[in-house]
C-alpha cells in the first residue's frame, strides 16, 4: 500500500516551491539535516535554515552561477566510553543547494548565524520589483496609477 499526503489548499506555486527547494516528495527525511523556510519580503528573499549543534567555524555560504550553496558540519559529542543507546541526531557534513533566480542580486547575499539558526538574506534586483506606470492622457492633467 502506498501512502501519500496531498493538501488540496497548496496552490500550484507552493508545489514548484517545494521541487524547487528539494522536498517534493513529502518526505521528512529529504529535509532533516537542513530543514529550510523561504520568505518573500517586498524586496529580499529570506531563507532560515536550522543548523543545531553545527560548528560554526564550518557553516559556508556560497554562491556560483546562480546556485547557493550552504554546508556545515555536525561532530560527534561522545567519548571513548560512551555507548550511545538510542542516537537519533544526524552527525557529520551536510549541504543543500538551491538555485536562484536571475531576479536575485547574488552578489549581495547577506547570512547571520544565530541560537543555531541560519538566515540568509537574497535582495531582489530593482529591475524585478513592481513599478508604478504613468498615465498620459492628451489635453488632461497626468495621472500616477
Amino acid at each position: 500500500m502506498l501512502l501519500t499526503s496531498f493538501d488540496p489548499f497548496v496552490t500550484d506555486f507552493d508545489r514548484l516551491v517545494q521541487r524547487t527547494f528539494g522536498w517534493a516528495d513529502g518526505s521528512v527525511a529529504g529535509r532533516s539535516a537542513l530543514a529550510l523556510d523561504v520568505v518573500r519580503r517586498d524586496g529580499d528573499v529570506v531563507l532560515k535554515l536550522d543548523l543545531p549543534g553545527a560548528d560554526p567555524d564550518s557553516i559556508e555560504v556560497t554562491t556560483d552561477r546562480r546556485v547557493l550553496t550552504v554546508s556545515a558540519k555536525r561532530s560527534e559529542q561522545y567519548g571513548e566510553q560512551d555507548r550511545p543507546v538510542v542516537r537519533e541526531r544526524v552527525m557529520g557534513s551536510f549541504s543543500r543547494k538551491i538555485r536562484l533566480a536571475e531576479t536575485v542580486e547574488a552578489e549581495k547575499v547577506d547570512a547571520q548565524y544565530e541560537n543555531g539558526v541560519l538566515t540568509i538574506v537574497l535582495p531582489i534586483a530593482e529591475k524585478a520589483k513592481p513599478q508604478k506606470v504613468e498615465i498620459k492622457r492628451p489635453g488632461a492633467p497626468e495621472l500616477t496609477a
